[in-house]
């Protein structure tokens, strides 16, 4: 009960407000008319309308039972996960429940018996439908938060991804990347994505449970610490480029990269403390309907805009049949109170109605879908109204729609790409290892050379052995007597002429079977 309150209160400032109400039946002197609106839903809680994947295969425990401990009790090692017992079991769908009389389920990972291979898990939720985020995402781990993880989003239901925030208890060791907490961002570095400590270091305190994604801390930048001034975060969501998309997503995924450790190091003698356990995950925003409708409904598995204005679609992103006379255009927050509808009208078939917006000067009428359409659209633009860019631009969002340079260039890098093409922010899509708004970087554990390759060896996890070292995270430079991808092979297994009696003549097999596991290793990639 006391949960649900708290929920309310957060998602009150954010519900509320003048962009509640779509239309209203008003009489002037021309008669009767709907006047119109910028509206949007109310807030709600995403989980329950949220699809969960866990990957890799096998990722989840139970299959075969195991045994493990905690890190509270790292020698009694009497609990078990078996997915077979429904009392024994922790499936995915754990993370969703409600939880009575305080008994926390969850969803558990194998525990790290492989090691040093890495323990990596990947738990996506999917809407199939674009939702802004109102209010933090909290996710709730039982027996130690990962010591190194991250937040992604997808905005093309997981076509891409892009990373949201990173999380380590040493951001320069993990990602090369300081360590920077949301409330020291600024009005220009809001949408900025960071890497913080402050949610993976080990206190040992049972109470210390939960990780955040700070959306309210993000929005109280221009809102104030009690969001109180929501006309200026709204003004910011229009104007500030990038801003709101960077709390639109349509997936969401964790990669949990390192388990809790209890302490500073891997006590290798005692594997079967470290795995993954999450017992919840909150998510709150609303539909994204483009200011055209306040109403979203669950139809046939998904979510769907209920949509006003003339619009259509499952985000309300078109105009109805009939209402094509100028391009479709999302509503707007400004100007404060009630906004802009830019709602669709009613299709006319004279040529002097069409807009190009002076990206063409001729037009051309398409009788059997009465709409009026403009010919040969410049400055890399397309589309009915020369309102789109070609394929290989995106939309200038701090120019207007008749500047010439309204589209820019993806500029993807042609090795890291998978094409030329970009998404509507100008993020292009990576190949395996790629990252970076223009797929000119790498992900951590992977290096460039004429693209990204996952490390052969680092000082972490993929290490060199029988004292071998790493060069460049590309090989292993291994002393004289022993070759191998990790230096894990004594010559003398292949070649035993002058071998017998020296070092390392009998070929160590858990060395052998390290190497072998080395090869198949996966590095940072999408599993």
């Amino acid at each position: 009960m006391l949960y649900l309150a708290a929920l309310l209160v957060h998602c009150v400032p954010l519900a509320m407000g003048q962009y509640d109400i779509c239309k209203s039946w008003v009489t002037t002197d021309d008669g009767p008319s709907w006047e119109f609106y910028a509206c949007q839903p109310k807030a709600m809680r995403m989980k329950d309308y949220v699809t969960v994947r866990v990957d890799p295969a096998g990722i989840t425990c139970g299959d075969p039972p195991e045994r493990f401990c905690t890190h509270e009790n790292p020698y009694l090692c009497s609990d078990e996960c078996d997915a077979s017992n429904p009392d024994l079991a922790h499936p995915p769908k754990l993370m969703f429940d409600s939880e009575d009389e305080g008994l926390a389920t969850y969803w558990q990972s194998v525990t790290w018996r492989r090691y040093p291979e890495p323990l990596l898990a990947n738990i996506t939720l999917s809407w199939n439908k674009s939702i802004e985020l109102t209010d933090d995402i909290v996710i709730t781990f039982e027996y130690g938060r990962p010591t190194i993880m991250m937040l992604e989003k997808s905005l093309d239901n997981g076509r891409t991804w892009h990373p949201y925030q990173y999380y380590a208890d040493d951001c320069m060791e993990a990602f090369s990347m300081p360590a920077r907490r949301v409330r020291d961002l600024s009005t220009t570095s809001a949408n900025r994505v960071l890497c913080t400590e402050e949610y993976s270091r080990w206190a040992g305190s049972k109470k210390e449970k939960t990780v955040r994604f700070e959306v309210r801390d993000r929005f109280a930048i221009f809102a104030g610490p009690d969001l109180k001034n929501m006309d200026n975060l709204y003004t910011r969501l229009e104007s500030a480029k990038g801003l709101k998309d960077f709390f639109t997503v349509t997936d969401l995924r964790m990669r949990l990269l390192r388990p809790a450790l209890g302490g500073t190091y891997v006590q290798r003698e005692n594997l079967y403390k470290y795995f993954y356990a999450v017992s919840n995950i909150e998510v709150t925003g609303r539909c994204k309907c483009n200011l055209h409708a306040n109403l979203c409904t669950f139809k046939e598995g998904s979510l769907q805009c209920e949509c006003e204005h003339n619009t259509t679609g499952q985000d309300c992103g078109k105009c109805k049949k009939n209402f094509r006379s100028r391009s479709w255009r999302a509503g707007s927050y400004l100007p404060l109170p009630n906004g802009s509808p830019n709602a669709c009208a009613a299709a006319g078939s004279a040529f002097g109605n069409c807009e190009c917006y002076g990206h063409s000067n001729r037009c051309s009428y398409i009788d059997f879908l009465n709409v009026v359409t403009c010919v040969s659209c410049k400055h890399n633009t397309r589309g009915q109204h020369c309102q789109h860019c070609r394929l290989g631009f995106y939309r200038n969002s701090s120019a207007e729609l008749d500047d010439e340079n309204v589209c820019i260039e993806c500029n993807c890098n042609q090795i890291g790409s998978m094409h030329d093409r970009c998404n509507e922010t100008g993020y292009c899509e990576c190949r395996e290892g790629a990252t970076g708004p223009k797929c000119d970087d790498c992900l951590p554990n992977y290096y460039w050379r004429q693209g990204c390759f996952p490390n052969v060896c680092d000082d972490e996890l993929l290490l060199c052995q029988n004292g071998g070292t790493c060069y460049q995270n590309q090989r292993c430079i291994c002393p004289v007597g022993f070759k191998g991808v990790l230096c894990q092979q004594s010559r003398c297994e292949v070649d035993k002429k002058d071998c017998d009696g020296a070092p390392g003549a009998r070929g160590s097999l858990a060395a052998l079977a390290l190497g072998m596991l080395a090869l198949q290793l996966p590095g940072w990639v999408d599993l």
